[in-house]
């Protein structure tokens, strides 16, 4: 058995989700799919995939095998490119998660300039503001905003992203000015649905004393673009990263509130499987969105 190609084989069928699809993708015969991955079993001495008639399925050996063996693929694919041009500049396919405005705001004005750098590398960008399984959903990185990250997970810091909250002048000429953060308790409020604090939002005074508010959100959604138009219209006070409202607040549409509290402190992340099997395709994006990003640079500049 060639352990390479069989390897290739299994990645190309979990990838694809079925032995025939992998078969047209690789130009192979049914037959050939089948017997590459029943061998890489029995040379492995563990099932990798559960198979009925109507689907098929990562065990949990298949699963850790999966995320090694692509990342090994990607190097082999890597050197093999490599050794062809005399360089170690990356190439192949890069697929990577990140939030939808931050991804349009922030990110989109900076690829190109990713790109001349590496031509090679071809980018496969999916905006979303969900957290992704990276090993599932075949992401290489993944951006990820928030004040910490669970336990476990591999990542890198990228930039500090600043907080505001702000409201509408007509919502504030309506319903008052809130002066101290408990009273935001007694305010329409806007909330992101995957803000990790839920609707307990953190402060600290000037006196560096903490608190937090519990809120009573009149709408909750996944979508800080949203809320923000749904905060300009008067429709409540809205807590979100600046750079999703730094317009409207430049135009006057929203007015920034507590300003002598602080809030969530959030940062920009960059999410990836592995620490000791990292790409080099991972490793460059990363260290361009940290030459690109971090500081709060201008995505133009």
């Amino acid at each position: 058995m060639d352990m390479l190609t069989a390897t290739r084989v299994f990645v190309r069928t979990v990838e694809v989700g079925g032995f025939a699809r992998a078969a047209r993708a690789l130009d192979l015969s049914g037959a050939v799919v089948t017997r590459q991955v029943a061998a890489l079993e029995a040379h492995l001495g563990a099932r990798l995939l559960n198979r009925t008639t109507r689907r098929m399925s990562l065990t949990d050996a298949g699963q850790e095998f999966y995320e090694r063996a692509r990342v090994i693929l990607e190097q082999v694919a890597e050197a093999e490119a490599a050794a062809a041009r005399g360089t170690q500049s990356p190439v192949g396919l890069l697929r990577v998660s990140a939030p939808l405005s931050y991804g349009i705001s922030h990110l989109a004005p900076v690829l190109a300039r990713f790109r001349d750098r590496y031509p090679q590398l071809h980018l496969d960008i999916d905006l979303a503001d969900r957290v992704v399984d990276l090993a599932h959903e075949g992401i290489d990185v993944a951006l990820r905003i928030a004040t910490r990250l669970a336990p476990g997970v591999v990542a890198r810091r990228i930039t500090a992203l600043d907080t505001v909250v702000c409201a509408a002048p007509a919502y504030l000429r309506r319903r008052g000015l809130p002066r101290e953060p408990a009273e935001l308790a007694e305010h329409e409020t806007l909330s992101f649905s995957y803000l990790w604090a839920g609707d307990e939002w953190p402060f600290q005074g000037p006196d560096g004393r903490s608190q937090t508010v519990r809120v009573h959100p009149a709408v909750h959604s996944s979508n800080g673009d949203l809320l923000r138009e749904l905060a300009v219209a008067g429709g409540g006070v809205i807590l979100q990263p600046r750079f999703i409202v730094e317009q409207a607040l430049r135009a006057g549409t929203l007015v920034p509130i507590l300003e002598a509290y602080s809030s969530l402190d959030l940062h920009l992340y960059a999410v990836y499987l592995s620490r000791s099997h990292l790409p080099s395709k991972v490793r460059v994006f990363i260290d361009f969105l940290v030459e690109a990003l971090a500081g709060g640079a201008s995505p133009g500049s």
